[in-house]
């Protein structure tokens, strides 16, 4: 892999400040009793998960473009983030009470998405400790994001 400049301390700090939505989310759902009435709290944050979600698609998207990439997959993977938040999100856009089981789909995506940075990463130059801020971003928000479908 060819070595690029590290991380600024900006990429570190913003990246990881990305679970302080979820962090509110889950604190509001802790304090408001969760019924089909007020599911507020893991509404927002199933919204959010798959926001940030379909931005991974994005990052990925950019990132074998800028590279030149041609094959297929990079592209593919990239474009299965948006269609899988997108569906995660139908029982709020249906008025459903399904929102945890989604909270939990978005969340165990998000788990997994570091597989595809450590994927493109064979083909993809990346930034030395990208993969690594990755994991500790997504683990986060992932791990919130469930805890929220818990709660």
């Amino acid at each position: 892999m060819q070595e690029l400049p590290s991380l600024p301390t900006p990429v570190r700090l913003l990246g990881l400040s990305g679970v302080l939505p979820q962090v509110l989310c889950l604190g509001a759902a802790m304090l408001v009793p969760s019924v089909p009435e007020n599911n507020a709290p893991a509404a927002m944050g199933l919204a959010y998960a798959a926001l940030i979600l379909s931005f991974l698609g994005g990052l990925w998207w950019m990132a074998a473009l800028q590279r030149g990439v041609t094959a297929s997959a990079p592209y593919i993977l990239a474009v299965l983030p948006s269609l899988l938040g997108w569906v995660a999100l139908f029982p709020v856009a249906l008025g459903f009470d399904n929102v945890h089981s989604a909270l939990g789909f978005v969340g165990v995506l998000l788990l997994l998405s570091p597989l595809v940075d450590r994927y493109l990463g064979r083909s993809i130059p990346l930034p030395p400790g990208w993969v690594r801020l990755r994991v500790m971003m997504a683990g986060g928000l992932g791990l919130l994001t469930i805890a929220l479908a818990l709660v």
